[in-house]
């Protein structure tokens, strides 16, 4: 006799759900996402353009450095979320304990890698073996809680909310990170600051502070249980090779990362003194918030409906190709419009914000269906895969990011860079390229994240219907459990 789930899906109709995950739970969990990305924001978008530019290590040493070691770190991350499936606390949980473990250490490294260390060989030794540990730490962390979506409820779209939700609050930690440039100004401009005091306060209260921050993240609770895994670390790596859905997604995602930011933003934004917006002039730091700001409020606002731009168009993946889409075609346009005139200022920045409602609600899209790729792997194979499923989401972005950093730095020389100078004062070829390189660069790997992910599946059905089976499959061990007490 079927239970309920399966004549709901029988009947296609919608199965009567137990909520699991309370508001109270969602909004702590999404604090800590914040959290975590005010410190990995600040950490990730200015410890290359700290050593460069205000310790002024040659750009090719520090890409060569940063990039070797980042794509080692990488390595661990498989590694590590196969230790964390294999592994249970005492309590029984294998993700919800590391929220409290890891963001003390992660928070004391991010803050030492800004402090003024000099240019000499010492002072590059101490900010990599920093960072070297600083990852290994962070890819516990971030493994536990991203895999925290998967194991918030059993139901897809439970989890498609939580996602959303968590997305809006690492959103919004991205979101104050961001706003370092003109934090940074105004401790220039009204405090007289040096940047070397500056970076390393910020340091302190964006890197350390963001992470310890993180810890209220403990409050979600883990709401689908599973067996220890018996098998060897190996083993639990090549578990992956039955998730289809989540190798084509990191696939997707590193040609897409790789091309976001060959130069990060900043080199574009300080290549000129200043930028008139008409009602004002605006140096370079500043600008790029304007920019930001202006192009990133309606995305911002366009992830709280995710969850429904979904059910409306006919799944997650709908959202990821609308995106690229509208990314590849209004960023050619963008280029052709140019950035040099008011007019044209506007124009582009109005481009960018229609470009980021889709984009903004990418990652909700790629957690949720990682998500539901955990379902399909328990369905298959009877194990679940939280730990090394979202492991690969760091692996990505750090393989994406040694090799993003490599090209900085060989662009950079190729552009003949001065690290001595203002970048505004920079030669002629840099000032050519770099508009170009940061509208358009980015086109390619969306090009080819289109490809990519156009064989992920996403039906709607068939998510319905291993939901259902896994019940019955832990219903029943549960009687199983209970008649043998």
């Amino acid at each position: 006799m079927m239970n309920e789930n399966n004549e709901a899906v029988a009947h296609n109709e919608e199965p009567v759900r137990r909520q699991y995950v309370s508001t109270g739970k969602l909004l702590a969990y999404s604090t800590g996402l914040a959290g975590q990305n005010i410190s990995y924001g600040f950490v990730s978008g200015w410890l290359f353009y700290f050593m460069t530019s205000i310790l002024g290590i040659n750009s090719v040493v520090v890409g060569a450095i940063t990039s070797i070691s980042r794509a080692w770190d990488s390595v661990n991350d498989p590694i590590v979320g196969a230790m964390v499936d294999k592994h249970r606390f005492k309590n029984g949980e294998k993700l919800r304990p590391l929220l409290l473990i890891t963001p003390p250490v992660i928070g004391i490294l991010s803050a030492i890698m800004f402090m003024p260390l000099g240019k000499g060989t010492a002072g590059v030794i101490i900010i990599c073996a920093a960072y070297f540990v600083w990852d290994l730490f962070y890819s516990f962390q971030d493994t536990a809680l991203w895999g925290m979506v998967a194991v918030s409820s059993p139901h897809s779209e439970e989890r498609g909310k939580v996602s959303q939700w968590v997305s809006i609050g690492a959103g919004a930690g991205a979101t104050v990170a961001g706003a370092f440039q003109i934090l940074r100004s105004i401790c220039t401009n009204s405090f007289g600051m040096s940047d070397i005091a500056i970076f390393a306060m910020f340091g302190i209260l964006f890197g350390f502070g963001g992470e310890i921050l993180s810890m209220v993240a403990h409050r979600m609770k883990e709401n689908v249980d599973a067996p220890k895994s018996e098998e060897s670390i190996l083993e639990a790596i090549f578990v992956l090779r039955h998730n289809k859905t989540l190798l084509l997604i990191s696939l997707a995602r590193f040609f897409k990362d790789v091309t976001q930011t060959l130069l990060p933003w900043a080199y574009f934004f300080e290549s000129r003194e200043s930028f008139n917006f008409g009602f004002a002039s605006f140096d370079g730091p500043t600008t790029q918030v304007v920019y930001s700001v202006m192009t990133g409020a309606i995305g911002a606002i366009a992830m709280f409906f995710a969850t429904k731009v979904a059910k409306k168009f006919g799944g997650m993946k709908k959202i990821l190709l609308i995106a690229q889409f509208t990314n590849i075609i209004l960023r050619v346009i963008a280029f052709f419009i140019g950035f040099n005139s008011i007019p044209r200022i506007y124009a582009v920045m109005a481009l960018m914000a229609v470009v980021n409602v889709p984009t903004n609600m990418m990652d909700i899209a790629h957690r949720s269906l990682t998500s539901d790729s955990i379902d399909e792997v328990e369905y298959k194979t009877g194990k679940r895969t939280e730990g090394i499923s979202f492991s690969m989401q760091n692996f990505t972005t750090k393989i994406a990011s040694a090799v993003t950093l490599m090209f900085s730095g060989l662009i950079l020389n190729a552009l003949k860079y001065d690290s001595t100078r203002k970048n505004y004062m920079q030669g002629a070829l840099y000032n050519k390229w770099v508009w170009p390189i940061f509208m358009v660069g980015p086109v390619i790997g969306q090009v080819l994240y289109l490809i990519v992910i156009s064989f992920v599946k996403d039906d709607r059905d068939t998510k319905l219907m291993i939901e259902a089976e896994l019940k019955r499959r832990r219903d029943a061990l549960e009687e199983k459990e209970k008649s043998m007490a």
